[in-house]
């Protein structure tokens, strides 16, 4: 009895938090959410499912805690001396490239507004806002408006990954749906209609970063 004990406590305190949260990612973008269970990840890990429990609570933790640790590599990914208006939008654009990346991320992201994978979004764009030299009083509402333009993204990346089939073709698709678009009537619906020719052939991560920069542009007016 003594040596299992010994062999078990030997093997838990060999399983590091971060191995864990490695492993997990290595899961999710490998077969998904749905694949992440403990007994998975046990046997990835070649350990007990309590010796994991050791460290993390539950699922909903883990995955809080992988989306983190995908953020975290983003948001510090910036060169010091980097100007804070470029270092946004390079932040912004890490953010994005990371959901594509991993599309569990857009899907926790939205989940739960206060997780730190958020508030580490919020403290690296906070922190530009300040160098960029952003009155105090405005610089939560400014922050707010850039994370919460990137938490849309997230949003819409999540609502995507439930409806579409991960083989769904983007320009068929797309161009089904502008000729939806085109079929609204033109009374109730000018504007879709007139951009309906633009959609197949869009680039997503060029109209995010635009997005980006109308914001910048609106915070540096209040800067004059």
């Amino acid at each position: 009895m003594v040596t299992k004990a010994k062999r078990a406590q030997r093997r838990t305190d060999a399983l590091s938090k971060e191995r864990i949260i490695e492993t997990a990612i290595e899961i999710l973008d490998a077969e998904g959410e749905s694949a992440l269970t403990f007994r998975a990840l046990a046997a990835r890990l070649t350990t007990g499912s309590g010796a994991i429990y050791w460290h993390v609570a539950n699922k909903d933790d883990l995955l809080a805690a992988a989306a983190s640790d995908v953020i975290a590599r983003v948001v510090t990914d910036v060169s010091d001396g980097t100007e804070p208006r470029e270092a946004v939008r390079r932040i912004a654009l890490g953010v994005y490239d990371a959901i594509e990346a991993h599309p569990w991320v857009g899907t926790q992201l939205s989940r739960e507004p206060w997780q730190f994978a958020v508030l580490r979004i919020f403290e690296a764009v906070g922190r530009q806002l300040q160098a960029l030299g952003v009155p105090e009083p405005a610089q939560f509402d400014c922050a707010s408006a850039l994370v919460n333009y990137v938490l849309g993204l997230a949003g819409h990346r999540a609502a995507a990954a439930r409806l579409l089939a991960p083989d769904t073709d983007r320009t068929a698709f797309l161009t089904a749906a502008a000729a939806r678009w085109a079929q609204l009537d033109p009374g109730q619906y000018p504007f879709m209609r007139q951009v309906a020719v633009q959609l197949p052939g869009h680039d997503d991560r060029e109209q995010f970063l635009a997005g980006i920069d109308l914001i910048l542009s609106g915070i540096g007016e209040k800067l004059r």
